[in-house]
């Protein structure tokens, strides 16, 4: 049995957190594949090395001196290494990576990728384990994206038996230069590792527990998700909620991989287990998994008899907004209306000139616009084999004086989503929490 592990940066922050790390791995042999990111806040006050490493770079661009931001970077690691007694060197490392950066020789991209490089020779050395750099690994194509036949054949035949520390974040292109991915893209790597070696669960270690049903700053103490499918954790991020991105899910989804949101300060929680489906039944008693939204919407409504009846009517209303290159989020509909709920700051350089369009190609009878408008969408595979479901939303949400503006359910009866005043949010998000998991 395999399992790969991903340790962010709250994880990395310090001496402290390296030997919990270690802990962790020794604790399991099967653990035998780490990711790391590149070194976190230790505190409020303190900087991501990720952060100092962009603000170097651009200083540079500049012609302003990054002496002190640079030796911020470099006094964290030499710190982290002192702390733990470790023997490596890293001085003649920083010293080659700083004459390249003064001479200008150093891309954005290599700069800010060297936080995950220098965690990864640290940690190596620190557990013994062998270092395998990412940029001898992670391949992308031309167009920035991935090569994963080329990566998993390379990283399976590097790691084959071994144990082993890779950097996250980052890659290499055609022509040999280091590429990134976006911020919290060791979260990517942790994931590519995981499908390449064909691992039989992927654990990804950060500073919670797991995934909440709802967001601790609305709901307080809100109960974690002790299993979700993939494809109820695709619908939460899309909706708003603060996981792992579809990019860092999509490599073990596709091979089935088993994916595990632990706590590296709270290493005997077992946190999320997240999986294509479950063999045994969940809670029976959980109808909802969890509860999310986003604010600032701008809803579009547009009113004309027989509107579902003529046929094309709704791609070319979806036309005028694809010309000014707005992407629509939701389309509830009626036998003579369609509402667009579309983000307010996407939406409002075009409005008027989308309004116009739309009256010119299809003339409805009325057009409304409504802005403030938020988004809550309660997802649960289980809601489709619960009936009345629904209406203990609309019920709550009515006797606490929370008006319902808009209203769409997909087929798959995965989730409900609805649109309420921005100053009713949080409201409404603790009404349902309330209502259906306390």
């Amino acid at each position: 049995m395999l399992k790969v592990t991903k340790f962010g940066g709250s994880s990395m922050a310090d001496a402290g957190q390296y030997k919990k790390v270690r802990d962790i791995l020794m604790a399991d042999p099967e653990r035998r594949v780490a990711v790391v990111s590149a070194a976190g806040k230790r505190n409020s006050q303190d900087h991501k090395i990720t952060d100092l490493l962009y603000l170097c770079h651009a200083h540079t661009q500049y012609g302003v001196p990054c002496d002190p931001v640079f030796e911020l970077i470099t006094s964290r690691y030499l710190e982290i290494r002192e702390d733990l007694g470790i023997t490596l060197d890293l001085e003649t490392e920083f010293a080659e990576l700083k004459k390249r950066l003064d001479a200008k020789q150093v891309s954005q991209d290599e700069m800010a990728s060297r936080g995950e490089y220098f965690s990864a020779k640290l940690m190596a050395a620190y557990l013994g384990f062998e270092f395998i750099d990412a940029a001898n690994w992670v391949f992308f194509n031309i167009d920035g994206t991935v090569d994963t036949a080329k990566s998993y054949e390379a990283l399976s035949s590097m790691a084959k038996g071994k144990s082993v520390v890779t950097p996250g974040f980052y890659g290499v292109m055609p022509d040999g230069s280091i590429r990134t991915f976006s911020r919290g893209g060791s979260d990517i790597t942790g994931s590519l590792a995981a499908a390449a070696l064909d691992a039989d669960v992927y654990e990804n270690w950060t500073d919670v527990s797991g995934i909440l049903m709802a967001d601790p700053r609305i709901v307080e103490n809100p109960h974690p998700i002790p299993e979700i499918t993939y494809d109820e954790l695709r619908e939460l991020a899309y909706a708003g909620a603060n996981v792992l991105h579809e990019g860092a899910i999509y490599p073990v989804r596709k091979k089935n991989i088993p994916l595990n949101i632990r706590n590296t300060n709270d290493p005997g929680n077992p946190g999320t287990m997240i999986r294509k489906h479950f063999d045994t039944e969940i809670d029976p008693n959980r109808i909802i998994t969890g509860i999310t939204g986003k604010k600032d919407f701008s809803i579009i409504t547009i009113f004309k008899r027989g509107l579902t009846n003529q046929v094309g009517i709704l791609r070319r209303i979806l036309s005028v907004l694809e010309k000014h290159g707005v992407s629509v989020e939701f389309v509830p509909n009626g036998m003579d209306n369609v509402s667009l709920a579309i983000p307010t700051a996407t939406l409002a350089p075009h409005l008027y000139s989308i309004l116009a369009e739309i009256q010119q190609e299809i003339s409805p009878d009325n057009i409304t616009v409504h802005d403030q408008i938020a988004i809550v969408t309660a997802v649960g595979h289980q809601m489709a084999f619960r009936p009345g479901v629904s209406g203990k939303i609309f019920a709550a949400l009515g006797q606490a004086g929370i008006n319902i503006r808009m209203i769409n359910q997909g087929p798959d009866e995965l989730n409900i989503i609805f649109g309420v005043e921005n100053k009713d949010f949080a409201d409404a998000i603790r009404v349902l929490y309330n209502s259906f998991i306390k």
